[in-house]
């Protein structure tokens, strides 16, 4: 009699997912099996990819083994020449350009393992493609398609008559004759898209498909403004007997932003060591881990605040106690009521002589409901490094909570963060502290105004500077930004400093 077969010694596994960053060296190896003779990813490419649009990323896995993969991005196709190539659309493979709010997926990397073909991979990246564009409503896909075969045709037929060919099915194109197969059209044939391309001869087949469920949005097309309101406290620090008192100072603040229709109120760094202005301690170690259990009544008290005031608060920043180490912690207090936060990362001489203050380890980026933004805590902003890899994670504002003691002090963070600003096409806010506690050591005297910085360009605020608050007088300073405005300056601007990058010669690796 013959046993039952077990079905379980047949079965195989086949699934599409997204990439993550533990499988960029098997994409790398992927890309050299399937275009020998052409220049693979760089890692730090792939990281990008990773940090700006991870929907965009999928790979094929068969049976644990990486067989296919694919990279898009989203832009607005009308805002690029008609003879764009690869790396104008791609910023250089690192798709910095990705514009969350366009209206088209652009489709720049496709390959499947040359050993699993027949398996239909490719029509599962192109099946995961159009599930991206019918979950984020985009009008259409597009890529510029290689034609690998055009290099046997080359001497006795034009690209456009070979393309012509292909539609007509008198000749076999593996790369072109698929996409016509998966309902895409031609839209025009450019020159020169990638250089090192040579089996097409440097052409690529600009091809789209339309998505039959995309709903029109007018603002979607016709976008003009994205405005962000912004107001950023310059606070007076001076004695006071409780934790209530400080809440009502903190409410006062928060209550003018609201007043003013702001999206975003900030306070400045330390700010609870204003409690301090009352403990009887004098060793400054062991009054700051005293502040340290005020933790839970400073995020109660904020995320009360940004909810009830409906408005997204920096809370400044706050000692906080884990594991036996002390860190400098900025809160992002969103006004539905979540909570995210920012280590300081780099720890001044003061802040390790006075409290023992241990540093973060990670650039954070935030979702809100304004756009992606980054908290740098202070002495952060003087390291141009921070507010790159923020920018390359998508950050368009970067706010920098600040406290400082004399007037060079202040100037570093004020000319830190303009540089900042114009270096990355992006805003930057500071918000500080003056005034003074006199009996708390490290903190006795404070030197500072708060201002929001632009990159400087026509389009811009004149000077690159949105507005200041007057140095060491206790007021806000409320300012409207656009990232409209920026993401266009982005584009075309006079000077395009994320474009123009030498990618070439020189790269950031963040080994977080």
């Amino acid at each position: 009699m013959t046993e039952e077969l077990n079905l379980e010694n047949f079965n195989k596994s086949i699934e599409s997912r997204l990439m993550t960053f533990d499988d960029i060296d098997d994409v790398i190896k992927l890309q050299e099996v399937c275009f020998p003779g052409m220049e693979p990813w760089k890692k730090e490419q792939l990281e990008s990819h990773l940090n700006l649009f991870p929907r965009g990323q999928v790979v094929i896995e068969y049976e644990g083994t990486l067989i296919g993969s694919s990279s898009s991005l989203i832009i607005n196709f009308d805002e690029y020449d008609d003879r764009h190539t690869w790396d104008d659309i791609t910023d250089k493979g690192y798709i910095t350009n990705h514009n969350e709010n366009g209206h088209n997926l652009y489709g720049i990397e496709v390959m499947v393992h040359p050993d699993f073909r027949g398996m239909r991979v490719g029509q599962r990246l192109y099946e995961a493609r159009r599930e991206i564009a019918y979950e984020l409503n985009l009008k259409s896909i597009i890529i510029g398609g290689r034609i690998p075969n055009y290099h046997l045709y080359k001497d006795e037929l034009t690209p456009r008559e070979y393309v012509t060919d292909v539609m007509k099915r008198k000749i076999k194109d593996p790369v072109l004759t698929f996409q016509f197969m998966n309902g895409f059209t031609l839209m025009r044939i450019n020159p020169g898209y990638l250089p090192d391309d040579v089996k097409s001869n440097k052409y690529a087949t600009l091809m789209e498909w339309n998505n039959p469920d995309f709903v029109a949005k007018s603002n979607l097309h016709f976008k003009t403004s994205y405005p962000v309101r912004i107001c950023t406290v310059n606070y007076m620090m001076r004695k006071i007997d409780s934790f209530e008192e400080f809440a009502n100072q903190i409410e006062y603040f928060v209550d003018v932003a609201y007043d003013a229709g702001s999206d975003f109120v900030v306070f400045p760094e330390l700010l609870t060591t204003q409690l301090m202005s009352f403990d009887e301690r004098r060793n400054p170690a062991e009054s700051i881990r005293h502040l340290t259990k005020y933790t839970e009544q400073y995020i109660e008290m904020f995320n009360s605040f940004a909810m009830r005031y409906n408005i997204n608060i920096i809370g400044g920043s706050h000692f906080v106690e884990e594991d036996d180490e002390i860190y400098n912690i900025s809160y992002l207090f969103r006004r539905d009521g979540s909570i995210e936060k920012q280590y300081k990362i780099h720890v001044t001489p003061n802040e390790r002589r006075w409290w023992g203050i241990s540093p973060g380890n990670k650039v954070e980026v935030f979702d809100t409901d304004c756009g992606k933004i980054a908290i740098q805590i202070c002495y952060d902003s003087e390291f141009p490094e921070m507010a790159r890899i923020a920018t390359e994670k998508g950050a368009k504002i970067i706010f920098t909570p600040f406290s400082t003691e004399d007037r060079q002090s202040y100037l570093r963070v004020k000319y830190c963060s303009m540089a900042r600003a114009i270096e990355n096409q992006i805003y930057t806010v500071t918000s500080g502290t003056c005034g003074n506690l006199p009996q708390t050591e490290n903190m006795d005297i404070q030197y500072s105004a708060s201002g929001i910085y632009t990159p400087s360009d026509f389009g811009f605020a004149r000077d690159g500077i949105m507005g200041e608050t007057g140095e060491n007088m206790e007021m806000v300073m409320i300012g409207d930004i656009d990232l409209e405005v920026l993401r266009r300056g982005r584009e075309d601007g006079t000077v395009r400093q994320l474009r123009d990058r030498r990618h070439d010669l020189y790269h950031i690796q963040y080994k977080r």
